[in-house]
């Protein structure tokens, strides 16, 4: 699993644009001449989110490269998921992206909790996918911020 995420919402026509693009990717993404069992989805036309079954064959650098690719391809679009700048937040089930500055003043305030969610972008498989990619902040890497629920240096 490799977890993208726009450096803003995208428009509806530009998330037709990247599922057309990775629809097409996924049929034809092989690694060393062997077709790969892959999937995509797009979420909250924000992320993307790709799949390789590593069951049926593993995906070599080469492979993976052409998938990074095609996500440089689209800033030519202006189509950003490789800018890691920013963390999201679900908010009133909205994505809400900050910058790690702005983060103490959000916590300080309120606005952020120790149980607004974010996204764990640095899940590797399924079934981290699926249990750990949407957390509380309490469960994530800035939990160590966080003392009676406010954010600290």
């Amino acid at each position: 699993i490799w977890a993208y995420q726009a450096d803003r919402k995208l428009t509806e026509q530009e998330s037709e644009l990247v599922s057309a693009q990775y629809k097409s990717f996924c049929e034809g993404w092989e690694a060393h001449g062997q077709p790969l069992k892959t999937s995509f989805h797009l979420l909250l036309n924000q992320f993307l989110i790709l799949a390789v079954d590593e069951g049926v064959h593993h995906a070599s650098g080469c492979s993976i490269d052409g998938s990074v690719r095609l996500l440089k391809n689209l800033q030519n679009q202006r189509i950003n998921f490789l800018d890691a700048s920013k963390i999201a937040f679900l908010i009133n089930d909205e994505v809400k992206l900050f910058s790690r500055l702005e983060l103490k003043p959000l916590f300080a305030s309120g606005y952020l909790s120790s149980q607004t969610i974010t996204f764990n972008n640095l899940v590797a498989t399924k079934g981290d996918w699926e249990t750990i990619w949407r957390i509380p902040v309490e469960k994530s890497w800035m939990a160590k911020y966080l003392v009676n629920h406010t954010l600290v240096q």
